[in-house]
C-alpha cells in the first residue's frame, strides 16, 4: 500500500486534490478512488503536477481526463504558492493539455488568494444561432469543449437531465452552460454540467465559453462578471481573442490517501 500526500482547495465550491510531485504514477483509478466523496476524500477532480517545471494535468472524478480547468488551475497555483514554487504577484507559468498558460496569484487571507489566469484563445465552433431575444445555443472551445445555452432563469432548469443529454451529443461529450443575462449590465447568470463530474457550483473555462458566447451576440462587452451557485468570477477578452479568468481560491486542508 502506498500513501499519498495531496492538498485540497476549492474554488467558488469546485473542489480539487492537488498531487505536487507525487511519488507514485497516478491514473484514472486512482482519481476515482480519491475523489469518491464516500469512500475517498471527495472532489471533482484530482489535479496531477510536477514543479519543475510546473506542470498541470488533471483527471475528472470519473476518471476521464480534462484539457483544462480554470478553478482547477487557480487551485494549482495556489497549492503552488503554498509550497514555495511560485511567489506572490510574479507571473508564473504551466504547462496544460491545452498548451502554456501563464497566472499571478496574491494572497488575500490566511487560507484564501485570487488568481488571475491567462486561458488561451477561445474558439467558436460553427454558425451562431442568433439570441435576439434571449435564446440560442453555441459551441465553444476553451482549450475543452462546451455548448452555452442561452435561455431564461437557469434556477428553473432541469440540468441534472439536460445536461446529461447534452454532454453526450458530441464524440468524447462536452460541458453545458445554461446561461441568462444578467442581473446587472455585462453579468450573467449561470449553471453549468461539467463532463465527467455532473452539476458543480463553478465552472472556470464554463464562465469564458458563456462570456465568449454572449459577447459574440452582441450582448456583454469584453469584461464580464459571470455568476454562478459558488459565486461570481471576472472574464475579460481581449481584442486579439485571448480571454482571462480571475477569481477565488481556499485552501481545505492536507490530507493522505491510501492506494492500494
Amino acid at each position: 500500500m502506498t500513501t499519498l500526500a495531496l492538498r485540497k482547495y476549492h474554488g467558488l465550491g469546485n473542489d480539487f486534490l492537488v498531487a505536487l510531485d507525487p511519488a507514485v504514477t497516478l491514473d484514472a483509478a486512482v482519481a476515482r478512488r480519491v475523489c469518491d466523496r464516500r469512500r475517498g476524500i471527495g472532489a471533482d477532480g484530482l489535479v496531477v503536477a510536477t514543479t519543475e517545471p510546473l506542470t498541470f494535468r488533471l483527471f475528472n472524478a470519473d476518471g476521464s481526463e480534462a484539457e483544462m480547468s480554470g478553478n482547477g488551475m487557480r487551485c494549482l497555483a495556489h497549492a503552488a504558492l503554498d509550497a514555495g514554487v511560485v511567489a506572490e504577484g510574479v507571473p508564473a507559468a504551466v504547462a496544460t493539455p491545452a498548451g502554456p498558460r501563464r497566472f499571478v496569484i496574491e494572497r488575500c487571507g490566511p487560507i484564501s488568494a485570487w488568481t488571475d489566469v491567462e486561458m488561451g484563445v477561445a474558439a467558436v465552433d460553427g454558425d451562431a444561432q442568433r439570441c435576439n431575444v434571449g435564446h440560442g445555443e453555441l459551441a465553444v472551445l476553451v482549450g475543452n469543449p462546451h455548448l452555452v445555452v442561452a435561455g431564461p432563469d437557469p434556477a428553473g432548469v432541469d440540468v441534472a437531465t439536460l445536461g446529461a443529454r447534452l454532454e453526450v451529443a458530441v464524440p468524447g461529450g462536452q460541458n453545458v452552460e445554461f446561461v441568462a443575462l444578467g442581473p446587472g449590465p455585462d453579468e450573467l447568470t449561470m449553471r453549468v454540467w461539467e463532463r465527467g463530474v455532473g452539476e458543480t457550483e463553478a465552472c472556470g473555462t464554463g464562465s469564458v465559453a458563456a462570456a465568449v458566447a454572449f459577447h459574440h451576440w452582441g450582448r456583454v462587452g469584453p469584461a464580464v462578471t459571470v455568476h454562478q451557485p459558488g459565486g461570481p468570477v471576472a472574464v475579460r477578452l481581449d481584442p486579439d481573442g485571448a480571454t482571462h479568468l480571475a477569481g477565488p481560491s481556499e485552501h481545505v486542508a492536507d490530507c493522505t490517501a491510501c492506494i492500494p
